[in-house]
């Protein structure tokens, strides 16, 4: 259950990947929060930055990347003024990360019992080996593996084992907050149910923050409490789960919505979204979207709308039709 007090707070966070001969804008000043105990779902088009913004709040951007503005605050600390032993301390123990591809965030030749054990001993010296072991052996228990498999070697594992062998190692420091990018990412529907509902308990038990990324829509909606909807480095719009499905307010919701073909009820025709996303290096005047936006006014051409709050739909939303 999460509370409105906010764990992680993101302001004016801006992220740029500089080429030899230009700079694209990956993020373009953001702002939003992820409370305590609360699932936090980042969702857009490839390209809009989701990523981008997950390795921002992990300080783990590399360049071309370049964190070139904002905060990321941690319970009042910005992490992006961390030095390298106060860093050290952040991750893992305040703040993990669950890669996209499970086979390749596990190293192939080293069993997995030893890349959980590393990850506790490093940071946890005091427990020793025969400490760390026992908390891994907790750790395969805790996301439904025999422990008896614990010195096998990632290859051994089907994909969602690996899936849950990458969350066990997300969870070995208990922290406060788990980053997930597209988690269930080339897992049949049926095995990204049973992550998902793995996911929900483990955070129902232990009372960690998600900040949730995948571009299932329908998926996000199930699990998380609040979605921020991303469009070319820019949030257009942050709501509760079910008003991006029942109200969105941004035809960029809408429209993302209305690509993904519903599960029950008669069978209709999807609409995609015309177009393709705007090149970062030259992004058009005035409002992002404006070029595949089939409401777009004069007014979206020349300017570009800002973040705005609406008590009455409990969002917020930048759109000059909302005006």
């Amino acid at each position: 259950m999460s509370s409105d007090r906010a764990l992680i707070e993101v302001r004016k966070l801006t992220v740029d990947y500089v080429g030899e001969h230009s700079v694209a804008r990956a993020v373009n000043g953001i702002n939003f929060d992820i409370r305590e105990g609360e699932a936090f779902g980042l969702a857009g088009e490839s390209g809009c930055g989701k990523s981008t913004v997950a390795f921002a709040l992990a300080r783990l951007t590399r360049l071309p990347g370049l964190v070139s503005g904002g905060q990321v605050r941690l319970n009042g600390e910005d992490v992006l003024k961390f030095d390298k032993a106060r860093l050290k301390a952040y991750r893992w123990n305040e703040v993990s990360f669950v890669f996209q591809s499970a086979m390749n965030a596990l190293n192939p030749v080293i069993p997995v019992s030893e890349q959980i054990m590393d990850v506790i001993e490093t940071h946890q010296p005091e427990l020793g080996k025969e400490g760390a072991r026992a908390r891994a052996v907790e750790l395969f228990e805790l996301v439904g593996i025999p422990p008896k498999r614990l010195d096998d070697f990632p290859h051994q594992f089907s994909g969602g084992m690996r899936q849950r062998i990458c969350i066990a190692i997300a969870l070995a420091l208990k922290p406060k907050l788990i980053i997930m990018d597209e988690p269930t990412t080339a897992l049949d529907v049926v095995v990204q149910r049973d992550i998902i509902e793995q996911i929900v308990d483990l955070k129902n038990k232990m009372g960690f923050s998600v900040l949730f990324i995948t571009h299932d829509l329908g998926l996000m909606i199930e699990f998380c409490d609040r979605i921020g909807v991303m469009y070319s480095g820019e949030l257009v719009e942050v709501a509760p789960a079910e008003s991006i499905l029942t109200a969105p307010q941004h035809p960029y919701t809408r429209a993302l919505g209305n690509s993904f073909p519903p599960l029950t009820g008669p069978r209709v025709r999807m609409e995609g979204i015309a177009g393709t996303p705007p090149d970062l290096r030259s992004l058009p005047q005035g409002c992002r979207f404006a070029p595949r936006c089939p409401y777009a006014m004069e007014v979206c051409r020349t300017d570009a709308p800002q973040l705005r709050t609406y008590p009455e739909q409990r969002s917020q939303a930048a759109c000059h039709l909302l005006n």
